[in-house]
């Protein structure tokens, strides 16, 4: 039978994701850097689902899914969250047909930026993506240190740090972060930050004035984070680091871009290691990354 492609259900999100996890590891083991993937409650699908059900696709053979994309809009911009085939349906166009159909929200929503992230040993999606017009850009590094040695290597900081209890009395102020960095808002996905329970957000004040603000996860990882400015950054990543690291997980992590020298230095110098190397690929240069730190390949 030939493949179906279909939009997604809501019933389909957690099959579609242990096929994503066993694709990632199967991908991550081939390229010696071990299984890193585990399924996880599909509650980011879950939210785009409802917000844009245009931007998840199954491909479908015999019943079982042997493909996935999952994509999100926020303002001009769309991102490419997921894009993953069955190792074993992989070289049928499978990954091509799926592109072409979570394209067509792009065109729909007139999204002046495309981008994704994606692994940056992962040089067969590259040529597919490039082919359309998504180009490789912007190294990114996934950096991990121990707890400890991270927060007894970090530079003091005169920054105050307040929880985000209130996100709707903040969000011009975290817009104006959001805007600055990326050129787009991301209120929305701030929302689904605030109602995991697993995340804590904060921003950072200077005196009165805000120069930051960061997501902070139980797991110890650090992101997004947003600066007010390139010289802020440090700072911001400082301090946020330093509220990581007093956390109860043995290491503290980030996705650091390599255009954000000032963010990466500190990393190196607090006892951070690179541990996975990957890409931004887009149609178009667009964001300023020396103040922006993602959170990860799916959310940006």
């Amino acid at each position: 039978m030939p493949i179906l492609y279909r939009p997604a259900r809501e019933t389909d999100l957690t099959r579609a994701q242990e096929l994503i996890t066993a694709s990632i590891n199967d991908l991550t083991q081939r390229h010696g850097f071990g299984a890193i993937a585990a399924v996880r409650p599909p509650t980011f699908q879950l939210h785009a689902l409802a917000d844009d059900p245009r931007g998840l696709w199954i491909a479908e053979d015999d019943g079982r899914i042997v493909g996935a994309a999952f994509s999100w809009l926020c303002g001009d911009l769309w991102f490419l969250a997921e894009l993953f085939i069955d190792p074993a349906t992989q070289g049928a166009g499978v990954g091509g047909q799926l592109l072409s159909r979570v394209f067509a929200q792009a065109d729909a929503a007139g999204a002046r930026t495309r981008a994704l992230i994606t692994f940056a040993f992962n040089t067969v999606s590259q040529g597919l993506y490039a082919r359309h017009g998504l180009y490789p850009r912007l190294p990114l590094h996934m950096l991990s240190g121990d707890r400890a040695t991270v927060a007894a290597a970090l530079p003091a900081t005169q920054l105050h740090s307040e929880v985000i209890e209130d996100i709707d009395a903040l969000a011009a102020t975290l817009d104006a972060l959001d805007i600055g960095a990326l050129g787009v808002s991301r209120a929305k996905h701030r929302r689904l930050l605030m109602d995991d329970p697993a995340m804590t957000g904060y921003i950072f004040r200077r005196g009165a004035a805000c120069v930051g603000s960061a997501w902070i996860a139980g797991s110890g990882h650090v992101g997004p984070l947003a600066a007010a400015s390139p010289e802020d950054v440090a700072d911001v990543f400082s301090a946020a680091l330093a509220i990581a690291a007093r956390g109860q997980s043995k290491r503290v992590s980030a996705l650091v871009p390599g255009h954000g020298e000032r963010a990466l230095a500190l990393a190196v110098q607090a006892g951070m290691r690179m541990t996975l190397p990957m890409v931004l690929a887009s149609n178009r240069d667009f964001g300023d990354w020396r103040r922006y730190l993602p959170r990860s390949p799916i959310f940006m």
